[in-house]
Order: C-alpha cells, then sequence, then structure tokens
C-alpha cells in the first residue's frame, strides 16, 4: 500500500528516548518487523557517513522533523538538542547560543557570547535564519576548533540548504495561518519551492521565497505622545492624566520577515560539482519580547496598573536588519583526493531605535529632575565578511584517510549609537541656569566605532584504522589574527547646554559634533589539537572518547576611548585603556561517547559524558565611565554533565523521540573585582541554561479515506531553572525552569499535506530570560545597592514565552 512506503520514509524525524523509558515489550517490537529506523546522512566530519557511524555528539534534524515539530528558526532547534540553549528573546535582538553551559553573560539583550558558530552550507554566517528548503540542521556539541576554528569555543551549527536537483522539475507552495492567544491579528506565513534543470543532468536553478507574518502579541501601553513634552510617569490612578501623556501600541513585539534563495548547480562532467548561492533576509521587528508585569517597583505607581501581556518602554522599539550572502561550493574529483572550494560573501545592515530614559536614570546625573524627560537611542549597524576555504579530503578504501585546508576570514564592521534627550537642553538652561546654547537635534551622546578582524588558518586531521575495530584520527589548527580598531564618543548636548568642554573658551554652538577615533592594534597566533579514538565493539555498538579544543577570537569593545587628556572632573561614557579590547579565551574537551544500535534498528542509544576546562573566559563588564556593557577576560570555569539520546519504533504505527542533558557550569577560581560590589567566586554557577533539559516526541501514524496518511504528533521540551548572573551576583534571579507542549494532526497523499497543530498546548506563562536586575526596583541583594530612582525605572522585565498558538499549515508538491 502507498502508506506502507510513505511512513517508512517519514521515520526519520522520530528520535531520542532514555532507554528506559523504552524498555521493549516483545510482542510489541515484533509487529514491526520489517521497519527500521532510517539512517540519517551528515557531513560534519568534512566526509559523508551516517549519524549513528559519526563518532562525535552530534544532532541531526531533518526537513520531516522541521516540518512534524513546526520547528521555524534556531530559536526552536535548541528545544530539541541535548546540550544546545538558546533563550528566545523575539526578532529584535540575537538570541544567545549556549552548549554545555559556556557562557558567562547576564541575560538580556546583546547576551549572546558567540561560543558557537553557524554555517549556511560551507560558510560561515551568524543568522537565526527561516528553516525554509533546508535538507536538516546539524548540530556539533563540543569545541570544534580544528576544522571549524573561530567562534566554536562550545560547537558549531550547520544548515544544509536542499541541493539542486539537475533531473527533476518540481515545484512546491505552502502556507501557514495562525493564531495567537493575547495577539488582536492573524499570523501568516507563506513560500514557494521550484527546481528546474537547464540542461538536463549538467545545470539546474533552484529558487525559495519566504514571507512571515507575525502579529505579535505583548503591548506597548506606555508610550510618550511627544518626547521632550509628554509627562512619562503620570499620576496612574487619574485617566485623563494618562491619556494626556501617554499612547499605546497594540501587539508590538510583532515581525515581517522576507528571505529568498537562489542556487545554480554547474556539474560539466562527473568530477565537477559547482554551486553558486544568492541568499537574502529581511527582518523588520517592531519592538522586544519583554513584559513588565511584576517587575516595576512597589514605589512605582505603574506597577499596580500593568497587565501580564504588557511592556512599559517610553518609546516604540523597532528594528530592521537585512542579510545577504553570496556564495560559491566548488567539488573536484581527482581521484586520489576531493578538492572543496567555499568562497562567500557575506553582509549585514541594522538601523533600530530603544529606550534609553533608564539608563541615563541609572546613571545619576539629575536627568530625572526634567519632569518631562525621556530618552531614545538610534543605532546602526554595519558588517562585511569575507571567507575563503580549501580543503582537499582523502578518497579510496586505505587504512589511512586525511583532510588538510586552509582558512581565511576577514570581518569588516562598524557601528554607531546616537542618545537623544528631546527639551532637556531648555530645561537645563531655563531652570538650571548654565547660560548655554540650545541643541535643536536633542542629541545627548553618540559613539562610533570601526573594528576589522582577518583570520588565517592551516589545518588538517590524520585517521587510521589500527584495525577493523579501532579508528584513531589526530587533528591540528594553526591559527592567526589580526585586529584594528578605532572608537570615540561625544557628548554634544552636554557641552552645548551645561557645561564648557575642558579645553575650550565656550559653549558649543548649532548642531556640532567633535569626534577623534582612536586607533588600537591587537594580534594572536596559537595552535588547536583534537585526539579521537573510537571501537567498535559490535557492528551495532561503538565507543568513541575525544579530546578537542576550541577558542574564540578577540576583539574591541564597541564603546569609544576615553580622552587620555580628560581630568575626570565632567560626566563621561567612554572606555578606558584596559576597557576597550579583550583577548581570545579557549576550550579543551574531554569527552567519552557510545552510539548503539539495537533490536534489528528499531531502537538508537547515544550517549557522551564530557569534562570542559575553560581558560581566559570573556565575561562581561562594565565601563568606569557611563557604565556601557563591554568584554573582559577573567578566570577559569568548568562544565561537565551527560548527554543522552535515542529513537525508537514501536509498531508499525508508533515510533518515538526524546532527550536528556545534565549540566554542571561553574567558576573554578575567584575573579576579584569582577562585580562593582563584590568578587565572582570558585563554584559560582554560570548563567544562561539550565542544569536539565528534557524533550520527548511521540508519533502516531495510520491510514485513513482509504490511502491518505494520518500523522498524530506530540512533542514536550522542559528544563529546570537558569540563574540571570554568575552565582547570582549583582542582585541577579533565579528563572523558574517550565515545560511546554506541541501537538499536530496531518493529512497527507502522495502530493499534499494539511496539518492542524497547537504549539503551547496548555498556554503556560513563562520567562525564558530577564533584563537587568532586582537593583533596579529596590530590591538589591546586599553587597549589591539599589539603582539610582528605582521607582521611575523600567530597566527590569522579563522575556516572555509565545502564549498558545493554533495554527493550520498546507503543503502541495507538483511533479512536472
Amino acid at each position: 500500500m502507498a502508506i506502507a512506503k510513505r511512513f517508512l520514509t517519514k521515520h526519520t524525524s522520530i528520535a531520542l528516548a532514555v532507554s528506559a523509558t523504552f524498555a521493549p515489550i516483545p510482542s510489541v517490537w515484533a509487529q514491526s518487523a520489517d521497519i527500521g529506523i532510517e539512517t540519517i546522512e551528515v557531513t560534519a566530519t568534512r566526509r559523508a557517513g551516517s549519524l549513528q557511524e559519526a563518532p562525535l555528539n552530534i544532532t541531526a534534524l531533518t526537513s520531516d522533523t522541521l516540518a512534524e515539530q513546526n520547528i521555524a528558526d534556531l530559536d526552536d532547534v535548541a528545544r530539541w538538542v541535548p546540550g544546545l540553549t538558546i533563550t528566545d528573546q523575539g526578532g529584535r535582538s540575537d538570541s544567545p547560543i549556549i552548549v554545555r553551559g559556556l557562557n558567562t553573560n547576564s541575560s538580556g539583550p546583546s547576551s549572546d557570547g558567540g561560543t558557537v558558530s553557524t554555517y549556511v552550507g560551507e560558510i560561515p554566517l551568524f543568522i537565526n535564519m527561516r528553516l525554509n528548503d533546508i535538507q536538516r540542521v546539524e548540530v556539533l556539541i563540543g569545541p570544534q576548533g580544528t576544522l571549524y576554528g573561530a567562534g566554536t569555543l562550545g560547537g558549531a551549527i550547520r544548515y544544509l540548504p536542499k541541493q539542486v536537483e539537475l533531473d527533476t522539475t518540481s515545484a512546491e507552495v505552502y502556507g501557514n495561518v495562525s493564531s495567537m492567544n493575547e495577539s488582536d491579528s492573524v499570523g501568516a506565513e507563506a513560500g514557494f519551492v521550484f527546481n528546474t534543470p537547464l540542461i538536463d543532468d549538467v545545470l539546474g536553478l533552484r529558487m525559495s521565497l519566504n514571507k512571515l507574518h507575525d502579529p505579535g502579541f505583548i503591548d506597548y501601553n506606555y508610550l510618550v505622545r511627544e518626547g521632550g513634552v509628554s509627562i512619562a510617569d503620570p499620576d496612574w490612578q487619574d485617566p485623563n492624566d494618562v491619556a494626556d501623556n501617554l499612547r499605546s501600541k497594540k501587539d508590538a513585539n510583532g515581525e515581517d520577515t522576507l528571505s529568498g534563495r537562489v542556487a545554480l548547480r554547474w556539474t560539466p562532467t562527473e568530477d565537477i560539482d559547482a554551486t553558486l548561492t544568492y541568499f537574502y533576509q529581511k527582518q523588520e521587528v517592531e519592538g522586544r519580547s519583554i513584559v513588565h508585569y511584576d517587575a516595576l517597583s512597589p514605589d512605582n505607581g505603574l506597577g499596580d496598573v500593568i497587565g501580564k501581556y504588557e511592556s512599559a518602554y517610553r518609546y516604540v522599539e523597532p528594528r530592521e536588519k537585512e542579510d545577504d550572502l553570496l556564495s560559491l561550493e566548488l567539488s573536484v574529483d581527482l581521484g586520489f583526493a576531493e578538492l572543496v572550494s567555499a568562497t562567500g560573501k557575506s553582509s549585514f545592515e541594522a538601523v533600530g531605535q530603544r529606550d534609553q530614559t533608564d539608563l541615563l536614570i541609572r546613571l545619576a546625573y539629575s536627568y530625572e529632575e526634567f519632569p518631562a524627560f525621556s530618552s531614545y537611542t538610534r543605532e546602526l549597524d554595519n558588517r562585511d565578511v569575507f571567507t575563503q576555504e580549501l580543503r582537499l579530503v582523502s578518497k579510496g578504501d586505505s587504512d589511512l584517510s586525511w583532510i588538510v585546508g586552509a582558512f581565511y576570514n576577514n570581518i569588516d564592521s562598524d557601528g554607531a549609537s546616537l542618545e537623544f534627550t528631546p527639551n532637556f537642553d531648555e530645561y537645563a538652561i531655563n531652570v538650571w541656569e548654565t547660560g548655554g546654547n540650545l541643541r535643536e537635534d536633542a542629541l545627548e551622546y553618540i559613539s562610533v566605532d570601526e573594528t576589522e578582524i582577518t583570520e588565517k588558518a592551516l589545518y588538517g586531521e590524520v585517521s587510521y584504522a589500527v584495525t577493523d575495530q579501532l579508528d584513531i584520527t589526530l587533528g591540528a589548527r594553526f591559527y592567526q589574527y589580526d585586529l584594528e580598531t578605532a572608537s570615540d564618543v561625544d557628548l554634544p548636548l552636554l557641552y552645548t547646554a551645561i557645561t564648557v568642554e575642558e579645553g575650550a573658551d565656550d559653549f558649543r554652538q548649532g548642531d556640532e559634533i567633535i569626534l577623534a577615533p582612536l586607533e588600537n592594534k591587537a594580534d594572536d597566533s596559537g595552535s588547536l589539537f583534537k585526539f579521537n579514538a573510537s571501537y567498535q565493539f559490535t557492528a551495532d555498538v561503538m565507543g568513541y572518547v575525544t579530546l578537542s579544543e576550541g577558542f574564540r577570537i578577540g576583539g574591541a569593545n564597541g564603546v569609544g576611548a576615553c580622552n587620555p587628556d580628560s581630568s575626570g572632573d565632567t560626566q563621561e561614557v567612554c572606555a578606558l585603556p584596559n576597557e576597550q579590547i579583550y583577548a581570545p579565551d579557549t576550550t579543551t574537551n574531554y569527552e567519552l561517547g557510545l552510539k548503539s544500535t539495537w533490536l534489528k534498528n528499531k531502537f538508537h542509544f547515544n550517549m557522551a559524558l564530557f569534562n570542559v576546562d575553560w581558560d581566559d573566559a570573556q565575561v562581561t563588564g562594565n565601563t568606569e565611565n557611563g557604565q556601557q556593557t563591554i568584554l573582559v577576560n577573567a578566570g577559569k570555569a568548568n562544565s561537565k554533565g551527560v548527554e543522552m539520546m535515542s529513537r525508537a519504533i514501536f509498531t508499525d504505527e508508533l515510533s518515538a523521540y526524546a532527550t536528556y542533558a545534565f549540566t554542571k557550569a561553574e567558576l573554578t577560581e575567584d575573579v576579584p573585582e569582577l562585580f562593582d560590589d563584590s568578587d565572582a567566586l570558585d563554584g559560582d554557577r554560570l548563567p544562561g541554561s539550565p542544569e536539565h533539559q528534557f524533550s520527548l516526541g511521540l508519533k502516531y501514524s495510520t491510514e485513513v479515506m482509504g490511502d491518505k496518511l494520518l500523522d498524530v504528533t506530540y512533542g514536550i521540551t522542559a528544563q529546570s531553572d537558569v540563574y540571570s548572573k554568575i552565582g547570582l551576583h549583582e542582585s541577579g534571579e533565579v528563572i523558574s525552569g517550565y515545560a511546554l507542549s506541541n501537538v499536530s494532526a496531518s493529512l497527507s497523499d502522495e502530493d499534499w499535506t494539511v496539518t492542524l497543530y497547537v504549539d503551547n498546548l496548555f498556554d503556560k506563562y513563562a520567562f525564558s530570560s530577564s533584563r537587568n536586575d532586582l537593583g533596579d526596583i529596590g530590591l538589591a541583594v546586599a553587597p549589591d545597592t539599589n539603582s539610582n530612582r528605582g521607582d521611575l525605572l523600567r530597566y527590569y522585565g522579563h522575556y516572555l514565552e509565545r502564549p498558545r498558538t493554533i495554527g493550520l499549515k498546507f503543503n502541495y508538491q507538483f511533479g512536472m
């Protein structure tokens, strides 16, 4: 029957269970004697091989898995990969990617530490892309320094797009409409994929386009009507006063994303395969997914009226992001080896706005004395990247195999941050009687920075089959990088309206800005090594041991340099010399793993025990002047634990997928003066990831209506609590653990599929992370101290998981 064939091809998507959960019952397993778990091919080792044969900790999610569990982006992927944590912070800022707890950054915006590299095909590109027309996602857990280089301190993630088919013309259209609790409008997504040979078996074209409309679910109900005129904190008990000064924007964290890909594949001979690809993604994000419910000071009257799905920011916070990538991937069969060339040129541009009122109030410079004070920031970011990699991969059946390669990467980035304080100049001149001049642009602060990083590396791996059972691999990477940076800051409104700049004769006039970026340079070189031994105990059971290293490149903090001639008596927002640059950090991973197949390929069980030492960890800190977020090098840390996953087929109809991970990540030495009021201590737990993670997926398939296939899937993902800051210092908090359930039912024929799904089935109200700390609402934990004017601050808040979403998806494939 048609159902039997289609059922066999769909078992790829079901994986993972702790073995005790799936203890076999002989009579049940016997019913599925003809069905085994489908082999998943992966290329993470730079060679094609099956998932079960690869001697490393890798999870592969196929296109079927992505569809059945409604996995749309990287945030969703993490729920199904043991040891991987990605905190969903909405589309406005990059969500932090954490592997095995290797993170020191406090939760909140810009908290991604860059410990994991992401790849699109063969090209490194940091992007949370929509997972459309993707063959599979491969997640490599643990340092991958020899083959993947910088940024793989914790691991690597690879998006593998579907390849151009040279012998088939096909088309696919799909759509999705959804309704989300707390949202006033309907969500939608639609797209198409088209593939056609231009010259049979020689030249082919594949195109895809996707449009997403996420309506949002968080209301910005306390926006000032006019900056510098409206009172941001009116009498909250007087509806007329509130209405006169504030306005609302419903569903203000929505997102519209357009993404597309065009690929041209050319195989002029049997030995040459080249693909030229252009990828584009544009995101228009409305605001943060942060709520201030139960996150305001007891002395703040707004706390009595704010709702569970409301944000208290005073300005809308849109951000527009554009990514594009032009790549050429070429493979040539040389007989003795395969030559692979990967060339990529990518760019990133972002323009945004955010509420900056709280930061300026926190600095205690008396801004809040102005009754109508509020502030916003415009943020500009640009990045251009060129990457070239060449490698040779040996071929043949020899006991000795090898990989050698060369890597070049150049990153050129610049950014600017501009803070505006509407009408504050007029207040300072009239009330403080400063004698200064008005500044029409209201520009209070500007910071600019430019950075260029060039990385070069040579790498290789040699594997030898000592016996039929024992394989040994040695790898090394030798790298060198150069860093050049220039940055500066200016305080235009201060020197125009409030005080005369040191060394100047008078106040500035008009909209004058003075910037003289100071240059700084750094470089480093080093080596990374890898040892791996795998032993095939039986045809179905393999064990492996790995020692691997990873590193993260140093860099420049995007804060302007302090004027070395300044007396320090006036307001400054800048970086001192020791705050401008941070050095690279490294990890050493010790891992013992098991991969096994049981019951005639109906049950897979894989496990890894790991211990990771982290040296010179890059830690989030603040500048002495202006409290700007920066990175510094401080101390050592360690992460140890276990990761388990399995796949199982119970009967012809029922299969399962599950994971479990335990991670204990903590500092292993004291870090003096890491915080303003305390030291970080040996044994302090690292922030951002849970100690326990669990996921379980169940799938039931049966034939209905004669020849149609019905798939019913259920998935649950759960995690334990998370610390918001290292060891809960600086008034950090414990963010409670939670579980989310999803369910779907799909009806399909050979050409079409219709799916009804429910995400967050029980409408769990859960915080994924927090922004800032309890000191902002007057609840600081000693020795930390409360921030200035906690009764006005709205800095502290929580990122919220999405409410229950009910949707209907369809997919139709045209054969041509």
